[in-house]
């Protein structure tokens, strides 16, 4: 039986919520140059897909971290992913902005957090792992106990792995680079000479610089 980090893998992969390009790299918004571009957003429009991912979200919190008492969704990605998890769980919801609302009370975790709470945070993608750490930080400014982070995809950077340990926040995610390689492989969407390309890519991502196909 496969594993579930390589069914999700299949699923993102044949949907194009991840698209690989070695040849012919994407630019994001931070600058970098990227083989690989994920959009897991595509996986609502897919309610076989949208449900498999909540049922493994669900499975996972109640697993490793059973005694969380409300689910936090990360903005914006991850604002819907938690809302289905919490429903499935029968906790509370709230989520996390990136930045204050610029209006009203200027809410920065929208919903009813009270202090003292243990919250489990549901995150859509891993990269560096900043911005979901924002959002530990003000779950915790808020005065609640963040027991830990789940997520449907992970880049597995050693700087998010860094991130996340000085943090303190253990982090599950459903299915992860490497699973991704070998799925892609085994189904033919990339060919074995693009495998290295795309291992070195993450070993330095910031600095990686392509080697673009010249006819």
């Amino acid at each position: 039986m496969k594993e579930v980090s390589r069914i999700l893998a299949e699923k993102l992969l044949r949907i194009s919520a991840i698209n690989l390009q070695p040849s012919n790299p994407f630019v994001w918004a931070s600058g970098w140059n990227s083989p690989i571009y994920t959009d897991n957003r595509k996986t609502l429009s897919y309610p076989d897909i949208r449900s498999f991912i909540k049922i493994e979200l669900s499975r996972v919190i109640l697993e490793q971290f059973g005694d969380a008492e409300v689910v936090a969704g990360v903005a914006t990605g991850a604002i819907a992913q938690g809302a289905m998890v919490a429903d499935s769980l029968g906790l509370p919801y709230v989520y996390v902005r990136s930045t204050p609302k610029d209006h009203g009370l200027e809410n920065l975790i929208e919903g009813n957090l009270k202090p003292g709470r243990k919250v489990v945070v549901v995150e859509d993608l891993i990269s560096t792992g900043g911005s979901s750490l924002k959002a530990v930080e003000a779950i915790r400014a808020a005065g609640c106990e963040v027991v830990g982070m789940v997520a449907m995809f992970t880049y597995g950077f050693p700087v998010a792995e860094e991130n996340f340990r000085k943090a303190d926040v253990k982090l599950v995610t459903l299915s992860n680079y490497n699973a991704m390689l070998e799925t892609a492989l085994d189904t033919d969407y990339i060919k074995e000479s693009d495998v290295e390309t795309l291992k070195e890519w993450r070993k330095d991502p910031a600095n990686w610089t392509p080697v673009r196909n010249v006819e």
